[in-house]
């Protein structure tokens, strides 16, 4: 058996209390650490609070070599640990699948999710976001532009656009290296952005929520990760108000 079990936003109080009892009952516990992290606690802590020791695993670990995960929940109960809720990601899809093609069977225990976190800490209404982007660290000789293309055709269709920021083993993308990148892009198409909404830490006890324009936000102090990216589209009256007064619009 193999559940994929979802922790949450922050730290290792998030996860459900059917999250935590499969946990605690499980014969293995292994926790994704690169698609997202919980930036309020550490592995050694979530494996106190779990009274069990928790395998980390990274991409290689799940996109190329996921047998030794698969193997042991072919003989017992697994549990595969995410920060936010299970599938949003597509290599979490692609893992459940590759399960159920072995015999496997899965089950899914859900959480909170930074899709949804950011309507309620942002106030832009959920049904007006399009595809999202992500935005990754240039790296020598590549420079993705497709983040552009996509909030391009959203803001087209005045919808607004999540951009996910790129997470490395020891290195964590900010609201400001973000929008230098994303400005640098809109030049390169002759588009201009006049609103960006920066988020740091969702679900932690201090979340930073700042909305402006591209030097205003990215010259704010946003502290510690994770951070994210809104590109908002034209605002609706109620949803201006709500930034007025939360994020400093």
């Amino acid at each position: 058996m193999l559940t994929f079990v979802g922790l949450g936003l922050y730290d290792k109080e998030d996860i459900s209390e059917k999250g935590l009892a499969l946990i605690r009952s499980a014969d293995e516990v292994f926790l994704e650490c690169y698609t997202s992290r919980l930036m309020g606690t550490t592995l050694f802590e979530l494996e106190e609070f779990y009274g069990k020791p928790v395998h980390p695993l990274y991409r290689e670990d799940v996109e190329q070599y996921p047998e030794q995960l698969l193997d042991s929940a072919s003989r017992g109960n697994v549990v595969f640990l995410c920060a936010g809720d299970p599938m949003v990601s597509t290599t979490h899809a692609d893992l459940r699948m590759r399960a159920k093609k072995r015999g496997i069977p899965t089950a899914i225990i859900h959480a909170a999710s930074i899709a949804s976190a950011v309507c309620g800490l942002s106030g832009l209404q959920n049904y007006r976001f399009g595809k999202a982007c992500s935005v990754p660290f240039p790296q020598k000789n590549w420079f993705p532009t497709s983040p552009m293309d996509v909030i391009q055709e959203n803001l087209s269709r005045n919808l607004h656009t999540l951009v996910y920021l790129d997470i490395q083993k020891d290195r964590y993308m900010t609201v400001g290296e973000a929008v230098k990148i994303l400005e640098h892009l809109a030049r390169e198409k002759g588009i201009t952005i006049p609103l960006y909404i920066g988020i740091a830490r969702a679900g932690s006890g201090t979340p930073v929520v700042r909305a402006g324009t591209a030097e205003q936000v990215s010259t704010t102090a946003f502290g510690q990760p994770l951070h994210i990216v809104i590109v908002p589209a034209a605002l609706h009256d109620m949803e201006r108000e709500y930034l007025e007064m939360f994020a400093d619009l």
